[in-house]
């Protein structure tokens, strides 16, 4: 069957796009929903403050973490923001033998003004119960979602960094806990939230990176959970991240699984690339791609800008080609953690080529971090206050 036409921009009308654009309610009103039990054990001033001086990414974590508990035939309840601290797990807990589990990421920024916000949390509420659907686990009210959220920056806001590029990464998941041994939905299930202070997840910043596209293996198949964020997605991308830095290389980028000809995804970011008339292409989503956050945003900025977005398929034979006769002149990956990152070298079992564009991958990045950080106003409503 013939792969259908390319399309400008659809991602603005995905229903995760839309739902994501649903107002949220003002954080004064969330708050509260999950009870503080207080760590008698925090962090020092002093410690606190040098963890905040050598910021590494996910390295570290604050004092406290947000859970919540789903039992079948309860529903949700337990809400809590709780000290943060090792959990007890049965050896028979479903989660550690069928892996049923998703996953989220997003940040809290700290703004010039001391406030605190976070970028588009409805659609990050939205993509975990995408995912849950997948898995077979329960949704969680976006409204307690958000709310969980609010909990537990206020509750540790002290944590979260002021210096340029750095923020508090926050980890929403959900994972089955009941014990037993069977192939079938768990039905007690928990939630956590929990919290690191951050730098850059590219410690060269905008550095261009090397990327190796692997031949051998594929991130997700047809009708799988390549769409849905969970843990086997990123766990199968791991030995061939090992091969990428056996080749010299900073991340993977996968084929799809039929063709395994055309561009995917890297192991945990979407890729973009820039024609030279201007053009902005990116794989389509096909069901096996994680429609991403801020790839999503990115497609809106440029289509604002006046750039021609398309989502499209994308052969490597015709990418390389065209880095070679210079049609293509740039290459960028984007993901919440790392925002976006120029690509400067592609390399695969029979080539190796360098991209030397990176204007529009630079541009961007300013403009979008410029939102984020509160530099530059935001037209979009994107920005949701925390704190």
């Amino acid at each position: 069957m013939p792969e259908p036409a390319a399309t400008v921009h659809p991602s603005l009308e995905t229903p995760l796009s839309r739902a994501a654009s649903l107002p949220v309610p003002a954080a004064t009103e969330l708050s509260g929903r999950f009870r503080l039990q207080r760590n008698p054990r925090c962090a020092s001033d002093a410690d606190r403050a040098q963890a905040l001086r050598d910021l590494h990414f996910g390295a570290v974590f604050t004092d406290h973490m947000a859970h919540a508990r789903f039992s079948r035939g309860e529903g949700w309840a337990d809400h809590e923001v709780m000290p943060y601290g090792d959990l007890a797990l049965s050896p028979a807990s479903a989660v550690l033998h069928y892996g049923q589990e998703v996953f989220e990421g997003i940040k809290a920024y700290r703004h010039e003004d001391g406030s605190v916000w976070t970028f588009r949390p409805r659609y990050n509420a939205t993509r975990l119960n995408v995912s849950a659907r997948r898995l077979a686990l329960p949704e969680l009210p976006e409204e307690d979602f958000i709310a969980s959220l609010v909990d537990l920056v206020r509750t540790d806001e002290a944590w979260v960094p002021s210096g340029r590029g750095e923020s508090l990464y926050l980890r929403p998941f959900m994972f089955a806990s009941e014990a037993f041994l069977g192939v079938h939905a768990a039905g007690v299930v928990d939630y956590y939230v929990i919290a690191s202070p951050s730098g850059a997840y590219f410690t060269h910043g905008l550095t261009p990176i090397s990327i190796w596209v692997t031949q051998d293996y594929h991130r997700a198949g047809r009708g799988g959970t390549g769409f849905a964020k969970t843990g086997g997605n990123y766990a199968s991308s791991l030995l061939p991240q090992q091969e990428a830095a056996a080749k010299g290389c900073d991340q993977v980028c996968f084929l799809d699984d039929v063709t395994q000809t055309n561009l995917e995804e890297l192991g945990g970011m979407n890729i973009m690339v820039v024609d030279a008339d201007g053009t902005v292409r990116t794989p389509r989503l096909t069901g096996t791609i994680l429609e991403g956050s801020t790839r999503s945003a990115i497609i809106r900025l440029l289509t604002d800008a006046g750039r021609r977005v398309v989502e499209d398929t994308i052969s490597l034979d015709s990418l390389v080609e065209g880095i070679r006769r210079g049609t293509v002149t740039e290459v960028f990956a984007c993901g919440t953690a790392a925002v976006v990152v120029p690509l400067g070298r592609l390399m695969g079992r029979d080539f190796d080529v360098e991209i030397t564009g990176s204007e529009v991958t630079h541009e961007i990045h300013d403009r979008l971090t410029g939102i984020q950080y509160g530099r530059l106003e935001d037209p979009y409503g994107w920005m949701y206050r925390l704190a």
